[in-house]
């Protein structure tokens, strides 16, 4: 007999195998960014380097910074500060080939790109809107000419012998291009105050610095440079005026200096500073660096236009200009 359960549990299993399978729902795709995760990583992440990774809730394993846990910075690794040379300006590198140039960066108001090297290196000056690769791309067209120069300022270094003083009697130093002695004790026949200051005899050429015969090295060396110093402002001045005169300027101030590396310097607003140490020389190679800097009160600049200013109130600054070259500030008596 055929029953209604039986009827019932036959009609169920057709029905069963005439519906369609129905496929399991596909995950919707995440956003466009995440498709593409390169998009997303810092890039000064290393290649090679592991992407970090941090549970979420979903389980996720996609990485941190992708999923906004940890932003870019995160992963920023310290810099080194740049390199500073003692005036406090940036050194900068540059590759030439396998050698490494660092120089030194100044920006002015000039037109064109100048180069100066001496026992520091090489410094550049560049007009303010010059691009730092116009500037690398001027180097490398010098690079033969910066690296010569280079080569014969660590040479000069190298083989130079700063004579040293031996602060005693008898002791010499040049002054105004002679070598002039020094004495401890007062100059003869004098009395009182006098014989406790310096004093200079020019028919001898001899410095008595009224001093203990016995004086400390330190004292006797600040004694004769404070000497130094005072004959170098005087003299400085009484050169000064005669050049301004024949070359129809005027200048607002003038100062010693005790630079390295110059042998002196003019603002463009007249102020003239000469390196005491220029008293070393004969007076004509003063001259010629006080007509030097007074021409920048013509020409601030070292143009054709400024050499010919200089020769018209200075004729033999060529032959001075020579001596300067090869008696750097540097390799004078270390006083």
């Amino acid at each position: 007999m055929f029953s209604l359960a039986s009827f019932f549990s036959s009609f169920l299993r057709r029905v069963r195998q005439a519906e369609p399978m129905q496929k399991t729902p596909r995950r919707q795709h995440q956003a466009a960014a995440l498709d593409n995760p390169q998009l997303d990583l810092p890039l000064h992440l290393p290649l090679d380097a592991p992407m970090e990774q941090a549970p979420s809730p979903a389980g996720s394993s996609m990485p941190a910074t992708l999923r906004g846990d940890v932003t870019p910075s995160d992963t920023t690794a310290p810099t080194a500060p740049p390199l500073r040379a003692p005036d406090g300006t940036r050194i900068r590198q540059l590759m030439l080939g396998a050698k490494k140039l660092d120089y030194r960066l100044k920006r002015s108001s000039r037109r064109t790109i100048g180069f100066m090297i001496d026992g520091t290196g090489l410094a550049i000056t560049a007009p303010r809107w010059v691009t730092i690769g116009a500037i690398e791309s001027a180097i490398a067209e010098k690079e033969k000419w910066i690296f010569n120069k280079l080569d014969e300022w660590q040479t000069r270094v190298e083989q130079r012998v700063v004579p040293r003083m031996d602060w005693k009697d008898g002791a010499q130093l040049p002054y105004l291009g002679q070598n002039i002695s020094v004495m401890m004790t007062a100059a003869p026949g004098t009395a009182g105050k006098r014989a406790t200051q310096p004093y200079f005899d020019t028919t001898a050429n001899v410095l008595w610095l009224g001093l203990p015969a016995l004086a400390d090295p330190q004292i006797i060396r600040e004694r004769v440079q404070r000497w130094l110093h005072k004959q170098a402002l005087e003299i400085f001045g009484q050169r000064l005026p005669v050049y301004a005169a024949k070359l129809g300027v005027e200048y607002k101030a003038y100062a010693l200096s005790s630079a390295a590396t110059r042998w002196g310097s003019c603002s463009s607003e007249g102020k003239i500073r000469l390196n005491w140490r220029l008293i070393h020389f004969p007076v004509h190679i003063i001259d010629y660096v006080v007509a030097h800097e007074l021409a920048h009160l013509r020409e601030m600049n070292h143009s054709a236009r400024f050499w010919n200013t200089v020769e018209s109130i200075y004729p033999d600054f060529q032959e001075a200009r020579h001596t300067l070259k090869h008696h750097p500030p540097e390799l004078l008596p270390l006083l």
